[in-house]
């Protein structure tokens, strides 16, 4: 079975998500645009890359696990997706260590955070929401081992 190409993986997550916005009201596609361009910054793999355009697809209901288990993709992408994939009730330290378990998914969680927590993208929201989340996404750094905002 050959697997998806980049771009057919971001345009099936484009379409997957296509009526999706983020906390702002953006196309919900920017963001995940942002941490595939996160990924290949960092120096992530085309695995990485297309888990990024696929990392809340399955949680955001968008695609469901089914799809992800029978997809043209590498079994490498797929486990990714499935550590960043959050489960209702889950603590965020075993989330935390799934993501640190599962080799390729440190890189993309990392972007995932850096797009959440921009200033910018942040900024747009009201103060409350705004605190939270970014108490939230540090302390999800800290469990990841990861330093400062990039």
């Amino acid at each position: 079975m050959n697997s998806l190409t980049l771009p057919a993986v971001e345009r099936l997550a484009r379409a997957a998500h296509a009526a999706q916005t983020d906390k702002a009201g953006r196309p919900y596609a920017e963001h995940l645009a942002a941490v595939a361009h996160g990924v290949a910054a960092r120096g992530g793999d085309p695995e990485q890359i297309a888990a990024a355009w696929l990392h809340d697809a399955v949680e955001d209901h968008a695609l469901t696990e089914e799809w992800l288990d029978t997809a043209a993709l590498s079994p490498r992408t797929k486990a990714i997706v499935l550590a960043l994939t959050k489960h209702p009730g889950e603590p965020p330290e075993s989330y935390a260590r799934r993501i640190l378990t599962t080799p390729g998914a440190l890189l993309v969680k990392e972007a995932d955070l850096a797009h959440n927590a921009d200033p910018g993208r942040l900024a747009v929201l009201d103060e409350d929401t705004r605190n939270r989340l970014t108490e939230k996404y540090a302390r999800m750094r800290a469990l990841l081992g990861l330093r400062g905002q990039a």
